[in-house]
């Protein structure tokens, strides 16, 4: 398929929760296979729909060593997450240039709609976790930033600034 170009932040998708997917077609399929592509072009670990200015609820991670064990998720959303914290540096395509350290729940159970088009349950730890968790942020219009405090997510939109 094709790598997609990432929608510069602050564009109003990025902000904006994306809709429900009905149903799997083909479709969702080829974004699905564009999304997978663009991951892997930028390399990052998941990409969620609206990021390349698809308004669905459709994410896309893989974390594997080996790549190419993408898992293809609609309407994904957390059912349980551990209590148990992990911290990670997350970034963003749509703001390049800059991270942050980010503390998310170790491990989650995921309930999506698969590439089949049944409703799936399935549990994620570690980086699997967070790029999850990163996705479900960006289908309810939220960037990852958003979970600083305020005098740290200003300083990394001030330094996001000066790059661009």
């Amino acid at each position: 398929m094709t790598a997609r170009r990432c929608i510069p932040w602050p564009d109003k998708r990025l902000q904006t929760a994306a809709a429900p997917v009905e149903a799997i077609t083909d479709d969702i399929r080829r974004v699905w296979a564009d999304m997978v592509d663009t991951m892997e072009a930028m390399p990052g670990y998941g990409l969620a729909a609206p990021q390349i200015g698809v308004m669905l609820r459709l994410a896309v991670v893989d974390c594997s060593t080996e790549r190419g064990k993408a898992v293809l998720m609609a309407n994904p959303e957390v059912l349980h997450a551990s209590a148990q914290p992990r911290d990670h540096d997350e970034a963003s395509p749509n703001l390049p240039g800059v991270s942050a350290r980010i503390t998310r729940p170790r491990a989650v159970t995921v309930r999506f709609l698969n590439a089949q088009g049944e409703m799936e349950d399935r549990d994620f730890v570690n980086l699997w976790a967070t790029s999850v968790q990163h996705q479900i942020d960006h289908l309810n219009g939220k960037m990852y930033f958003e979970n600083l405090s305020k005098m740290k997510r200003e300083m990394l939109l001030r330094k996001a600034r000066k790059l661009s």
